[in-house]
């Protein structure tokens, strides 16, 4: 067990490392997972794709959708930005960061293809 200070010329390896986690934590890896945020909604199903390391793909057909709904916080006001939620049995979807506008044509897109599938 180390006690006591790093021994010599460690400190500043250290302190690069910690710098190159933080560099990656804060800018690397939201741009990484802006790039490889998809969504594409069709006819019968709503297609999902997101991940960095784990690239997590999710179908969600229009028979199943309970309720859709846009959501937006305090800074989504400030920035124009909505949040579309997607309400089924088995859970919440949502896709975010949406203009307002855009995010009220895609609840009302969805919205009239889960009825249409389901009528």
């Amino acid at each position: 067990m180390l006690s006591g200070p790093l021994p010599d010329g460690w400190t500043g390896p250290l302190w690069a490392l910690l710098a190159v986690v933080l560099v990656a934590g804060v800018v690397i890896v939201p741009e990484l997972r802006w790039r490889r945020w998809r969504w594409e909604v069709r006819e019968r199903e709503i297609d999902l794709q997101r991940g960095v390391l784990v690239f997590r793909r999710t179908l969600i057909p229009m028979v199943r959708v309970q309720h859709v709904e846009t959501e937006r916080s305090v800074i989504g006001q400030a920035l124009d930005l909505a949040t579309v939620k997607i309400h089924t049995a088995a859970g919440e979807h949502e896709i975010p960061l949406l203009t307002e506008g855009d995010a009220g044509r895609l609840r009302a897109r969805i919205a009239a293809l889960a009825r249409t599938v389901d009528g």
